[in-house]
């Protein structure tokens, strides 16, 4: 796509681990995109202003001190600062991006939905597996599933541990299972345990729709192992989707045997279909393909699910 508009100006808030991938990710495309990054912010110093350096970027330790105005933020800070630092940048305006979850409670979630609505901002969440290009390759064969299967594991990170596994990494197949099934949930039941910190470290969850969709849930950071996939069952039809290989098949019963089709996926990385994405809705006023709206409702069954976990 060729953009004929004015640079947006952006702020990456946090270069932790994923907001030193926001950073790379977003120096490559300033090459190609309109966008300029006029600062990066973190409270820690010491490796921070190294790569902003690197990268020769405007470096400060307060993200209310931007050296200069911008147009767009991408805020990759604690789950517990996301309300603080969103509400700062959507009163004023300003397009922002949020690293999942949205926020930690449902009330701020809706504050900022309105401030975004209030002042014309755009707002999207980082749900990045919406834009792996093997998730793309099957929803156009996903009509009503009957069953859904996830497994998301793995290895113990050091990072993310104010949030529990289900926060971290179980609102990724949330967020898709309600995307595909697109009906309200009827009964969750859920299992968690603590292994590496005071947090569920290990969680399954089987989730019952009204439409009779069921689907269980499996999400370990305690894994020797990284696996990232999700099965779908329909009628006369098996879908199978390796998230990290970028590999789907579809299983299709025709007369009296099932048929194997490997389906054709062009590899992208999804963290830059997704911050391109964003551009893209920055400056043309579109539509996130995950908003606020639906950030919300992946944080609605997450919190439901912890509750269950901790209060059986």
């Amino acid at each position: 796509m060729v953009y004929a508009m004015s640079k947006q100006r952006m702020a990456i808030i946090g270069l932790g681990h994923l907001g030193s991938r926001h950073l790379k990710v977003l120096h490559e495309m300033s090459g190609s995109r309109p966008i300029e990054l006029a600062a990066v912010c973190d409270i820690d110093p010491s490796s921070a202003r190294a790569l902003a350096e690197q990268y020769r970027v405007p470096f400060v330790e307060d993200y209310r001190r931007l050296p200069s105005p911008v147009d767009a933020v991408t805020i990759c800070v604690p789950t517990q600062d996301h309300f603080d630092v969103a509400r700062f940048f959507l009163e004023q305006g300003i397009h922002t991006f949020i690293e999942k979850p949205i926020t930690s409670t449902l009330q701020q979630a809706d504050t900022l939905l309105r401030l975004a609505e209030q002042t014309n901002a755009v707002l999207q969440v980082g749900h990045v597996e919406r834009f792996n290009a093997g998730f793309q390759s099957i929803l156009r064969f996903t009509r009503q599933p009957l069953f859904i299967e996830c497994h998301r594991l793995n290895l113990f990170p050091n990072r993310s541990l104010d949030i529990g596994v289900v926060m971290d990494l179980m609102i990724h197949d949330i967020d898709i299972v309600l995307g595909l099934v697109r009906s309200k949930v009827e009964d969750i039941q859920a299992v968690g345990v603590n292994v590496l910190t005071s947090l569920e470290d290990i969680a399954n969850v089987r989730i019952t729709f009204q439409n009779r969709c069921v689907c269980n849930l499996t999400a370990s950071r305690v894994s020797d192992e990284v696996m990232r996939k999700i099965r779908l069952f329909q009628k006369d039809t098996y879908i199978s989707l390796d998230y990290v290989g970028q590999e789907a098949f579809i299983y299709k019963k025709y007369e009296r045997q099932i048929l194997k089709h490997a389906l054709p996926i062009e590899r992208e990385e999804p963290l830059r279909k997704e911050l391109e994405h964003f551009v893209q809705c920055a400056q043309t006023g579109q539509t996130p393909l995950v908003g606020g709206k639906e950030a919300r409702q992946a944080l609605a069954v997450a919190l439901d699910i912890t509750r269950k976990i901790w209060n059986p």
